[in-house]
């Protein structure tokens, strides 16, 4: 059976939350809000927010031995509906081919300036 270990990264520092879990060849990613993974700053609109957060996992990704292209499925919440457009259009950047599955669904988050959080699960190549 596979050991639990977790994955650790300097800028997400949830304290109540592994930024990710590393089970076998898969990484679970936790939820990464849209603060920028070198500055700390929060992203100024839903295209900000959204880049950042995927930058996050991408770092996350990386620190497990892993990348986006391994990506297997990814959760993006958003807070409002209108931002789902703009949100699409940044995260196709990230994963223009080879799209994995895929949830976004409408929340609150944590802080009202606080628009979007994706989660990811990503295997790990032999």
């Amino acid at each position: 059976m596979p050991t639990r270990e977790i994955v650790d990264v300097s800028f997400a520092n949830n304290p109540n939350a592994a930024p990710a879990t590393r089970f076998g060849n898969l990484v679970f990613v936790s939820g990464q809000p849209g603060f920028h993974p070198d500055t700390g700053e929060l992203g100024k609109d839903i295209r900000e927010q959204t880049r950042n957060a995927l930058e996050r996992v991408k770092g996350i990704l990386e620190a497990a031995g892993t990348s986006l292209e391994n990506v297997l499925s990814v959760n993006g919440y958003v807070t409002k509906r209108e931002d789902r457009a703009a949100y699409n259009e940044e995260y196709v950047k990230y994963f223009p081919n080879d799209k994995p599955a895929r949830s976004t669904v409408e929340v609150q988050l944590a802080r009202p300036d606080m628009l979007v959080e994706v989660a990811a699960t990503a295997g790990i190549p032999d």
